[in-house]
């Protein structure tokens, strides 16, 4: 689902990436774990054509990046750590602008926001402007647009900041179900126990570079994956 070879994403004299492979299979949730500053955000935006980045190669179900970023987009959605949503909207008129984006049918569209809607507790707030949102709201709301496309590849960063628990379960639980029924997601995280509960597979990154990845037990062994994080990270400080 998400091939990502050699990738390299240099700012100034920093390299922000440096050199990194990761292969996503479809039915696979993927946890992305790094400290702030790891790289996590500039890798994400690189494989949904946000950054350019210097050399290497991004493909989605098959296709570049690069080469044809359109048809990449129809199949992924990225939900950002801090939503910049068109806040002079209405919950519903967002939504249904992100419909019309992506050519979601009336009836397609009306059924997928009214079971987001009432799975997140949000249906009685659409109405409103999405200025008057708190972040919890927005972050919601965000979700919802994320899903109204039912896109293979959904990339997320930091995706339960600013959640209550019950919203952060429902999310969980879609996450799970999208993998279910043959999609991925791709997820960056510092909340060890959430990538710990909820991924197949994690990759660790340091500096820009992938320091561990594979799955679970894989990369935790007979410790907890905490445990392994932090002697990577000694390791990498050394």
């Amino acid at each position: 689902m998400l091939n990502i070879e050699h990738l390299t994403k240099t700012y100034g004299d920093k390299k922000a990436v440096d050199d990194l492979s990761l292969h996503i299979r479809p039915g696979e949730v993927y946890g992305f774990i790094g400290h702030n500053g790891a790289g996590k955000t500039t890798t994400l935006k690189s494989c949904c054509g946000i950054l350019q980045f210097d050399s290497g190669s991004i493909r989605i179900g098959g296709k570049s990046i690069t080469d044809e970023p359109i048809a990449c987009k129809q199949m992924l959605a990225y939900i950002p750590d801090n939503p910049d949503l068109y806040e002079f909207l209405s919950g519903v008129k967002y939504l249904n602008f992100v419909a019309d984006v992506y050519g979601v049918s009336a009836a397609e569209r009306e059924s997928r926001i009214l079971h987001y809607a009432d799975m997140f507790d949000l249906t009685a707030d659409l109405a409103q402007p999405v200025s008057a949102y708190s972040h919890g709201m927005k972050q919601k709301l965000a979700v919802i647009a994320a899903l109204i496309h039912e896109p293979k590849l959904i990339m997320m960063d930091e995706p339960f900041v600013g959640l209550d628990p019950t919203a952060a379960h429902q999310l969980k639980t879609i996450m799970r179900q999208h993998c279910d029924r043959g999609g991925a997601i791709f997820f960056s995280t510092h909340v060890l126990e959430v990538a710990e509960k909820l991924c197949d597979k994690v990759a660790i990154i340091k500096n820009g570079r992938l320091v561990a990845s594979g799955t679970m037990d894989d990369v935790r062994g007979d410790q907890s994956l905490e445990e392994v994080f932090l002697e990577l990270e000694g390791e990498a400080n050394a």
